[in-house]
């Protein structure tokens, strides 16, 4: 199955018979995103969720 990223509008292929594709077929709204744009995500969040922590912390001990 053809699939384009959602972000990065990477052409890849993935199998027919993987549950990334299973859902894609059962459900339109459901979008692919590329493994390389999901990480990035992932990354960026953990690094603001971090940062929050410990804003929230230096503000906690005031």
């Amino acid at each position: 199955m053809k699939v384009k990223c959602i972000l990065c509008e990477k052409l890849e292929t993935i199998d027919d018979d993987s549950i990334v594709a299973k859902r894609l077929r059962n459900r339109p709204i459901h979008t692919y995103m590329c493994d390389e744009c999901h990480d990035r995500i992932t990354r960026k969040t953990n690094e603001r969720l971090r940062l929050k922590k410990i804003t929230d912390e230096d503000e906690n001990s005031l």
